[in-house]
């Protein structure tokens, strides 16, 4: 059994991730700034579970989490970096100045606090293992109207490589790259409905729901915690089948 911290833990590939730790008999902390579905979500999780607001952007706030989680479970032995945040898609020069600082500040500087937390922690407890969220952006490709958060994302990716090589000793670090999961942050900020309609198309091919993927990766998580590991959903071979497939496959992700 394992006590796992989830930051973004209250929506989304989070939310997945901590039902289908839960379920396998882990512990899990997690956090989220809505404190309305904190308190929604509260009964509806296990008595192995933490539910707490922490705010990612400011490093006491994670620390508070930490030492809650270890008040109540005794120990970290897993921190996953999951929050984050997109925005608007729309040229960089167009975008509101406090939404690129938020999507900045939540990606990037919100691992890098986390990862500082955890790191500190676990090396004074003598090991464990941080995970660090990839997205789009994070293998170099670039989408028009998403430089801010794909730049944010491709951050995370060096920030983990770099902090691969720096780790104390008994705690290593590792990338988990979901791929394309439907959850509001993929088809977020869609202004042209027909714009959206050729997106889902693609999405319908390589896409894959929250129940899909999120057990996948939370069993990795808890059993592929080797310095540098990069666990991928969506690989290559996968992406060439996919394609291939998508004639007769016809998957609709979006149907009600």
């Amino acid at each position: 059994m394992s006590t796992v911290v989830v930051t973004g833990g209250t929506r989304g590939l989070g939310l997945g991730m901590v039902r289908a730790l839960l379920e396998r008999g882990h512990r899990v902390a997690l956090c989220g700034t809505n404190t309305a579905r904190i308190d929604e979500l509260r009964p509806q999780l296990s008595e192995a579970a933490l539910i707490m607001s922490a705010d990612v952007t400011d490093r006491a706030s994670l620390q508070a989490l930490w030492d809650a989680t270890v008040d109540r479970f005794g120990k970290v032995d897993v921190w996953i970096n999951n929050a984050g945040v997109s925005h608007d898609r729309t040229p960089l020069w167009q975008l509101p100045a406090e939404q690129a600082r938020n999507v900045v500040e939540t990606n990037l500087l919100g691992v890098l606090h986390g990862s500082a937390v955890a790191m500190a922690g676990m090396a004074a407890a003598g090991g464990g293992h941080v995970w660090n969220m990839e997205g789009l952006g994070s293998d170099g490709r670039t989408v028009a109207g998403l430089a801010t958060y794909g730049a944010s994302k491709r951050g995370v990716t060096y920030l983990t490589n770099a902090l691969a090589k720096e780790v104390p000793a008994g705690v290593s670090v590792g990338l988990l790259s979901p791929g394309m999961v439907v959850t509001d942050l993929l088809t977020h900020g869609y202004a042209d409905p027909d714009e959206l309609a050729k997106a889902r198309k693609v999405f319908n091919i390589l896409a894959d729901k929250v129940e899909t993927v999120a057990p996948w990766l939370a069993e990795r998580a808890v059993s592929h915690t080797r310095n540098g590991a990069h666990v991928r959903w969506l690989t290559t071979p996968k992406v060439i089948g996919r394609f291939l497939t998508a004639p007769v496959r016809r998957r609709d992700l979006f149907a009600e």
